[in-house]
């Protein structure tokens, strides 16, 4: 008899698939198993991710400082989904053994600088040689204490989990930079120089949205929330299955003004460019009655928020507004293990296809 097992490959079965028939039924009897976060209970959690090649470097950057500032923010951006505060890293560099000194150090005065803009600290790690770069960390935070706030009790603890129908879909942070980036490198937009380093500048550091997270938290503000590390679609399809629920979105998202630029010169929609991964943005589900209050509240600790969609009763089903009535949302879904990421069908396929789709929406 054939081991079907052995014969049936990661890429025959897509993320997805992996998730839903090998990963959740070992393991769907762990509390917080599907969050960004770990729950070692009494307020400690803790998260582990590894830094894949950072699409700036594809598009030429050299510098592996942002590498490392890039490992730090991936992690710490999955403590802000839990509405933690970072108690430190705990890094692992396999380096092919040619790397220079000069490219470790560089790495490690990355990872320490994006710490340290956040508040914590490397506080060990390992490193080891092998035939590919490979970095990853862990990080741990301290969630708040349970407490009562607007009438209900809240762990302190954000999750997934917790959204309801009619809920406000907050995205917080600064979206479009990473691919704003890439549409100036490769000519599709043709824009001033020192526009041009703005928008670099943005790129490499990414920020982790620790201090807003905490702050809806603390106020008992967010019912739910997501890291965004796939992109805006993969994030509000997660966050609306964990929930059995929908979403209808936004037919623009607000950006940055130097972002509208770049939309209107490359022919790019602010859905489109907004929804992408790599700027390390949150997604938060907010009561409706008190959407318009969170983003006050963001927006008065000069926290960058904007409202992108809302939950509906229907189950998976996610549409975007229009003139003509909603229509069904042609996301951007990085899967991994399959063609359907970047790292698959490439940059400039991608961006052609986020020209195709900016096209298509404006003509319905």
């Amino acid at each position: 008899m054939v081991d079907t097992e052995a014969t049936i490959s990661l890429a025959d079965l897509g993320e997805r698939r992996i998730y839903d028939e090998v990963i959740e039924p070992r393991y769907r009897d762990v509390p917080s198993f599907g969050d960004d976060c770990a729950d070692f209970g009494h307020g400690l959690v803790v998260t582990t991710d590894s830094c894949p090649t950072p699409l700036l470097e594809r598009i030429g950057e050299r510098d592996l400082y942002y590498s490392g500032w890039l490992l730090a923010t991936i992690n710490l951006s999955d403590l802000a989904a839990a509405g933690a505060l970072p108690e430190g890293l705990v890094v692992n560099y396999t380096l092919p053994s040619e790397t220079s000194v000069g490219d470790l150090k560089r790495i490690i005065e990355g990872v320490d600088a994006c710490a340290k803009f956040h508040g914590t600290r490397v506080l060990g790690g390992d490193i080891r040689d092998g035939k590919v770069r490979q970095l990853s960390a862990t990080a741990i935070g301290r969630t708040l204490p349970r407490n009562f706030m607007r009438g209900r009790w809240s762990s302190g603890k954000l999750s997934r989990r917790g959204a309801r129908a009619k809920d406000a879909l907050i995205l917080v942070g600064n979206p479009g930079y990473l691919w704003g980036a890439a549409l100036v490198s490769r000519g599709h937009a043709d824009v001033p120089v020192d526009v041009r380093l703005q928008i670099l500048e943005r790129a490499r550091r990414p920020v982790a949205q620790l201090k807003a997270a905490r702050l809806l938290a603390r106020h008992g503000l967010a019912k739910a929330a997501i890291d965004v590390s796939d992109g805006l679609f993969a994030a509000v399809r997660l966050l609306a299955a964990a929930n059995g629920l929908g979403a209808v979105m936004e037919p623009e998202i607000e950006l940055d003004d130097v972002l509208k630029d770049v939309c209107e010169k490359s022919g790019v929609s602010s859905l489109q460019l907004g929804q992408n991964w790599g700027d390390w943005c949150l997604l938060v589900a907010v009561g409706h009655r008190q959407a318009a209050y969170a983003l006050r509240a963001l927006r008065k600790r000069n926290l960058s928020a904007r409202r992108v969609g809302t939950l509906t009763s229907d189950p998976e089903k996610l549409l975007v507004r229009s003139e003509n009535g909603p229509m069904a949302w042609q996301g951007i879904d990085q899967e991994r293990f399959t063609a359907r990421s970047w790292q698959g069908d490439g940059i400039d396929a991608h961006i052609s296809w986020m020209k195709e789709q900016s096209q298509a929406v404006g003509r319905t």
